[in-house]
């Protein structure tokens, strides 16, 4: 991405109000970026508003809120330089047990809301000659495990719909970035678990359930800060030429790589063993 050099540059982040979107927030503003940090509630936000960050409400499902905040952006400071999708939450479950109205919310917050904020912010890009949009997936944008299959199947959807913008706007100098994390201490687990309450839960996947919930707890307790993301999330907006996809952390890393090396017959029959 080019800009002059006098330019200050602008980045819209959404999901602002916790873990890895404040965090974000934080380290534009630190890096001197114009930042327009964003949330549902703008009362999470208010002290990010008091840090210097242009704060406003902003839900990734409300394609009219979205439309009236990118055009507050580009009226107030006349550009958007770079675009950090971040909200999203996770359902858990197994895929006989989600409600479908609770998979339509995945997808709705986790694919559509991206797909909202690009489709308003790559004409403003495109006419002011470049800019990167980072999209932050998940380990899970890769890989799979059995009882979350709603997330993953968001950030699979994501990491594809990604690769294919790429490929379209390349030509416009405009990057396309995945940050793919591991487990952060966020409390993300601990959300994802409480969505289990909308479940009809079935027997047959019990063991399934508590050898996934065990294994995440695990990673959980040697998960990496908010930090680390967001500073991967900066460097990649400020790289002129960044790469397409950051792994971060070392299970994401650990999980990618054994899921390239190890047989796929292997890992089913180790979940039939635990079915």
């Amino acid at each position: 991405m080019t800009m002059a050099p006098e330019a200050t540059p602008v980045v819209l982040v959404t999901g602002c109000s916790s873990g890895i979107g404040r965090a974000t927030a934080h380290q534009f503003l630190d890096a001197d970026w114009r930042v327009w940090a964003t949330a549902r509630d703008p009362t999470d936000i208010t002290d990010l508003a008091d840090a210097g960050c242009r704060t406003a409400a902003l839900d990734v499902t409300d394609g009219a809120q979205i439309e009236r905040v990118v055009e507050r952006v580009v009226e107030r400071d006349g550009r958007i330089d770079c675009l950090v999708n971040n909200a999203g939450f996770g359902q858990a479950g197994a895929i006989e047990e989600i409600p479908i109205n609770r998979l339509q919310a995945q997808f709705d917050v986790n694919v559509f809301g991206p797909v909202r904020l690009i489709q308003t912010v790559l004409p403003h890009m495109r006419n002011a000659g470049g800019g990167t949009i980072v999209n932050v997936s998940s380990l899970m944008g890769r890989v799979t495990y059995p009882t979350r299959g709603a997330y993953a199947g968001s950030k699979h959807a994501l990491e594809a719909l990604s690769d294919t913008l790429r490929a379209e706007v390349g030509g416009f100098d405009i990057d396309v970035v995945l940050v793919e994390p591991g487990t952060v201490r966020t409390g993300f687990e601990d959300r994802l678990r409480e969505t289990e309450a909308v479940l009809d839960e079935r027997p047959a996947y019990a063991r399934l359930r508590r050898v996934v919930d065990r294994a995440q707890r695990f990673a959980e307790r040697r998960g990496m800060p908010p930090v680390h993301v967001a500073d991967v999330i900066y460097r990649a907006a400020a790289a002129d030429a960044p790469k397409r996809r950051y792994v971060v952390g070392w299970d994401a890393r650990l999980a990618i790589l054994a899921d390239r090396v190890i047989p796929t017959a292997l890992t089913d029959w180790l979940y039939r063993t635990l079915s």
